[in-house]
């Protein structure tokens, strides 16, 4: 974590282990789950006869305010042969494996991606910024990311979180009494529409590095350290008294969006480096 969010925080303990009696046990545990969510990625590739690019963490764990009990929620890139893409048929562009109650892995098709990236898709732009990098293979997700200032939208991004953030706060945080874990759910999109008004560029995944560069206010980040580690320790984040700090900031914040006037930029964007990105993938992947 950066050290600045890290003095927040110290009044508050030893963040790092999160609690955790036996840190140690937990890293095993850890690398216990990549090995089985590696073996079903191959097992994914054989079956469905597709190559996986790159596999990532996605949600809580990537965000960094996991529980203890919070699921694994991978996300993948893949390619199919050549073969596949030259049929004249509409087929599924997506992998979904619900494996079980823990565990979640999804994936999208890479020509289905690039679309995706070519709209500046928010979720897809986080898959790719994500600290828990589970498999990646050949240059496919390296040249996406170098592509990412070209085809980056700022007002897109904005539409995404602030509905994100309308939504979660009118279902979960409105009254006396709210859900708190969804806290998280409504500050990260908040947070991430104040990045991107900085000129910032593209929004990290690591909820971290957005309150340490744009939380200025001693108290609030405070609360949310407090909220964070008690999280992260396994506490029961269900219904209680709202945070007056926090709900008053992402009120202020909602407000103060919701006022603004935020100009739906049409971009037409040439997809000349997207479809050469694609057809020297198929090369490269189907080659090897």
């Amino acid at each position: 974590m950066p050290s600045d969010v890290a003095a927040a925080f110290k009044e508050f303990g030893d963040f790092a282990h999160c609690g955790q009696a036996d840190p140690g046990r937990s890293e095993r545990e850890f690398r216990l789950v990549e090995e089985s969510i590696r073996f079903h990625l191959q097992e994914i590739e054989a079956s469905e006869h597709v190559r996986v690019v790159y596999a990532c963490e996605s949600g809580s764990r990537a965000w960094g305010f996991p529980s203890a009990d919070s699921d694994y929620d991978v996300r993948f890139l893949y390619l199919r042969s050549l073969e596949w893409y030259l049929s004249i048929d509409e087929k599924s562009d997506v992998i979904e494996r619900p494996v079980d109650d823990g565990l979640d892995i999804n994936g999208w098709d890479l020509k289905k991606a690039l679309r995706l990236f070519r709209k500046s898709n928010p979720p897809l732009l986080e898959w790719l910024g994500s600290p828990i990098v589970y498999l990646e293979k050949y240059s496919v997700a390296t040249q996406m990311r170098e592509l990412s200032s070209v085809y980056y939208s700022p007002t897109a991004c904005l539409f995404h979180y602030l509905h994100m953030a309308r939504g979660n706060f009118r279902e979960y945080l409105k009254g006396g009494e709210v859900w708190i874990k969804k806290y998280f759910y409504v500050l990260r999109p908040i947070l991430a529409m104040n990045w991107i008004e900085m000129g910032l560029g593209v929004v990290p995944t690591d909820f971290n590095i957005l309150v340490e560069k744009v939380v200025s206010e001693p108290k609030l980040r405070a609360e949310i350290g407090r909220l964070i580690l008690a999280k992260r320790a396994g506490a029961e984040l269900d219904r209680g008294p709202r945070i007056e700090s926090i709900s008053e900031f992402i009120e202020g914040e909602l407000e103060r969006w919701e006022r603004r006037d935020i100009a739906d930029q049409k971009r037409t964007l040439s997809s000349d480096k997207l479809d050469k990105l694609f057809r020297e993938s198929l090369t490269e992947v189907w080659r090897s």
